[in-house]
């Protein structure tokens, strides 16, 4: 007989609840993909050498976050390094990152077939009334820099700081066109929208999102050869399938949409996207079964697995969005991946013990929760220690 265990409602009421217990895992190899799917990633903390989270650097448990990246790797899935959802600016600051995007770059080359694209924004760049186009772009530059010394492929990230300096479309065309111009390779561009980062309001130079589609696709039609691809991450699919057809050909659309990624992935007679997104850091498992079944021509196994996994990810994503990261974290811990539910920042601490029930129930119910018993054990000690419920 399962075992139950008691979870804390939004009233503050206690409900019992008694797991499924049917994780969905690959059963054997899985076969290439028909979509090029990339998983944003966490990074897994030393708490016991980072002192004063809210305050200080924090120190990276080498070790178990390049093991996540393995299982990445190991699931068919391309990692989008250094992004939002390893807490850049909110917990990781530049050097952190710096080399987090070193040592990801050099562990890839050690792995056959591991594909990895690594986020350059202007994160050491604190945004001001001083600040300017010019101090904007050699932050991108620095970073640029980093990547491409080490071989590797960029994503060029939003930046709070251009989003303060810049005054038109304008601004952005002429900055993000230099930089383009003096890449390697093609870049993949990111879209990332206000509910992940309130700084970025207002980004490509309006707040009419329909104004500001127009200016990406000013610079990405003038700039076609240099851009792989970009990810939006705006929550509305209305506006990614918009602007999925007025993209070049040959330039892919990534959806960073994680509410409606599910058929944003699969598509219509029109086009389809590709993947490139935080939630498929905790659901990487369940993601990869259904990626496969896709890539078989099995659509509606692909919906039947992946459509349950879009009530979690709307709970992980809720409203304050950039908050995000402590669900997919806690993940990480419930399914073994680290020892400990600490972040950088003590960011763990951004959500409330009703929010990390709601988290565990619903991976559970659709197959996220790799080992049962451990999850369940451990969401236990979670529930003790943070609100003292015994069950």
């Amino acid at each position: 007989m399962r075992q139950s265990i008691l979870l804390p409602q939004p009233d503050g009421t206690l409900r019992p609840y008694t797991p499924t217990a049917q994780p969905i895992v690959p059963t054997g190899p899985l076969g290439a993909f028909n979509r090029t799917v990339y998983a944003a990633a966490h990074v897994v903390i030393d708490p016991f050498s980072t002192v004063d989270p809210l305050d200080a650097s924090p120190r990276v448990d080498w070790d178990s976050t390049l093991a996540f990246r393995d299982h990445l790797y190991g699931l068919g899935f391309q990692i989008a390094e250094a992004m939002d959802t390893a807490q850049r600016g909110m917990g990781v600051d530049w050097p952190v990152a710096r080399e987090l995007i070193q040592r990801s770059i050099r562990h890839a080359r050690t792995r056959p077939g591991a594909g990895l694209a690594c986020g350059v924004g202007t994160d050491q760049l604190a945004p001001g009334a001083d600040t300017t186009l010019a101090q904007v772009e050699r932050a991108y530059r620095e970073q640029f820099d980093v990547v491409q010394a080490e071989g590797g492929r960029v994503i060029l990230m939003a930046s709070r700081a251009l989003a303060h300096a810049a005054q038109s479309a304008d601004d952005y065309l002429t900055l993000y066109g230099r930089l383009l111009q003096d890449s390697d390779q093609p870049v993949i561009l990111h879209w990332l929208g206000e509910m992940f980062d309130p700084g970025l309001q207002g980004y490509w130079g309006s707040c009419d999102i329909a104004t500001a589609l127009d200016t990406v696709v000013a610079l990405i039609q003038a700039n076609a050869s240099k851009v792989e691809g970009i990810k939006v991450s705006l929550l509305d699919a209305q506006w990614e399938i918009a602007l999925r057809r007025r993209l070049p050909a040959g330039v892919k659309m990534y959806t960073g949409d994680d509410f409606n990624y599910a058929e944003l992935i699969e598509g219509d007679a029109a086009g389809f996207s590709h993947g490139l997104l935080g939630i498929f850091d905790p659901i990487a498992s369940v993601a990869a079964v259904a990626l496969d079944a896709l890539a078989q021509g099995q659509g509606a196994r692909f919906r039947a697995l992946l459509d349950p996994t879009v009530a979690l990810s709307r709970e992980i994503f809720r409203a304050p969005t950039r908050h995000y990261k402590a669900g997919v974290v806690l993940l990480a811990w419930l399914n073994g991946h680290q020892r400990h539910f600490s972040m950088a920042g003590g960011l763990q601490a951004a959500r409330g013990i009703a929010h990390y029930a709601r988290v565990y129930e619903l991976a559970d119910q659709c197959g996220v929760l790799t080992d049962p018993d451990l999850a369940l054990a451990r969401m236990r000690q979670l529930l003790w220690v943070s609100a003292g419920i015994e069950s």
